[in-house]
C-alpha cells in the first residue's frame, strides 16, 4: 500500500459547540461544515484537518490518510485482506484498526484543486492567525514490534528512525515523520502536531494559548530525532497534546533508517526531558503538571490502575 499523506485527526467531543468554539478560537482554525453531531475544521485551503465528533468518551476516534493516486480504495481493502486485517467500507471511505485498535480512515486520492502556494492565494474567511497544516500523529504503545509490523507491511510506512529500543518514527513522504510509536506499557494517542512558519509563529500561539488557560507541557525544545522546533500544549479535554512545530527535518529520496541512542540529547538538543506526566493522560498527572508540582519537589504519584479512558474502553 502507499499512502500520499495525513488527512485529518477526529475527536470525540462531549460539547460539539463548545469544542468547535475552542479549538478554533485557540488553535486558529477554520470551520468547514457543521451539522448536528459533527464539525470539521480546516487548517488553511485543504477540506479539513481536525474532524469533532459528539459522543462518549470524549478523546481520540481515528487517523485518517490519503491514498496515493495509484491505489484505489479495492485495491487496500483487498491487500488488508490478504494480510489478515478486516475493513469496512463507509461513505466512500475504509475504515480498518491497528494491532492496539486504534481506528484508521483511508481515503481515497484526491487531485489538490490547484498547485499555487497557499501564500499566492485570496482569501476572506481565514484568520491571521492559523497552523499551515496538520503533520503527525504520535502513539504511546504496549506492543511495539507488532505496530511496527502492522504499520509497515499493512499500511506501506517506511521507517525514518530507531530512538533506543522504545520508538519507531515512520515517514510516507518527504516530511521526517507522519507518524511514530513510543513503547510506554500501554496504547493511548499521545499528540498531533500542526505545523506553523517559523519560531516567530510558535512564539505568537504560545502567548496566544497561555491567554487562554493553556499551558506547556514540554518546550520549546528542538529535537534531535526530526530536528524540528517544537512546543507541546496539554489538551485535557480530548486527553492528548498538541504539538506546535516547524522547521522539520525533510528526507532525502534515498533516506536509510537511523539508530538514535536513547538520550536526552536526541530527544532535545538543548537537553531538558518532560516531566513524567508527560506520558499519563490521567487527573492526577495533569494537576501535577499544571501546577509544576515536579519542579517543586512533589514526586509524582503512581498512575491508577487504568491510565486512560481509552484503555478502560478497550478493557
Amino acid at each position: 500500500m502507499r499512502l500520499r499523506r495525513i488527512h485529518h485527526v477526529c475527536l470525540r467531543v462531549d460539547d460539539l459547540e463548545a469544542a468547535t468554539r475552542r479549538w478554533s478560537i485557540q488553535f486558529g482554525l477554520t470551520l468547514s461544515h457543521r451539522d448536528t453531531n459533527r464539525a470539521v475544521l480546516r487548517c488553511g485551503y485543504e477540506d479539513y484537518s481536525l474532524e469533532l465528533v459528539h459522543g462518549t468518551p470524549p478523546g481520540f476516534d481515528h487517523v485518517a490518510y490519503e491514498l496515493d493516486r495509484a491505489w484505489s480504495l479495492e485495491q487496500a481493502a483487498e491487500h488488508a485482506a490478504r494480510h489478515g486485517v478486516p475493513t469496512e467500507l463507509f461513505e466512500g471511505t475504509l475504515f480498518l484498526s491497528d494491532v492496539e485498535g486504534n481506528r484508521i480512515q483511508l481515503l481515497p486520492y484526491s487531485r489538490p484543486p490547484t498547485t499555487v502556494p497557499d501564500v499566492a492565494r485570496r482569501t476572506a474567511d481565514l484568520p491571521g492567525f492559523r497552523p499551515r497544516k496538520l503533520g503527525h500523529v504520535n502513539f504511546l504503545t504496549a506492543r511495539l514490534a507488532d505496530q511496527v509490523d502492522f504499520y509497515t507491511r499493512v499500511l506501506g510506512m517506511r521507517i525514518t528512525d530507531y530512538l533506543g529500543d522504545e520508538g519507531v518514527w515512520f515517514h510516507i513522504n518527504a516530511d521526517h515523520h507522519v507518524m511514530a510509536l513510543v513503547d510506554k506499557g500501554y496504547a493511548h494517542i499521545h499528540h498531533f502536531a500542526l505545523e506553523l512558519v517559523d519560531w516567530g509563529e510558535i512564539r505568537v500561539a504560545l502567548d496566544h494559548l497561555a491567554q487562554h488557560g493553556r499551558w506547556i507541557a514540554w518546550g520549546p525544545l528542538r529535537h534531535g530525532l526530526g530536528r524540528n522546533l517544537s512546543a507541546y500544549v496539554r489538551i485535557p479535554e480530548e486527553e492528548c497534546f498538541v504539538e506546535l512545530y516547524c522547521d522539520m527535518e525533510q528526507l532525502e529520496p534515498d533516506h536509510e533508517p537511523r539508530r538514535w541512542p536513547d538520550t536526552a540529547h536526541s530527544s532535545n538538543v538543548w537537553g531538558i526531558l518532560p516531566p513524567r506526566s508527560y506520558f499519563r493522560f490521567d487527573p492526577v498527572a495533569v494537576e501535577w503538571e499544571r501546577e509544576g508540582k515536579e519542579a517543586l519537589g512533589h514526586p509524582l504519584p503512581p498512575p491508577p490502575a487504568a491510565p486512560s479512558r481509552a484503555r478502560e474502553e478497550r478493557a
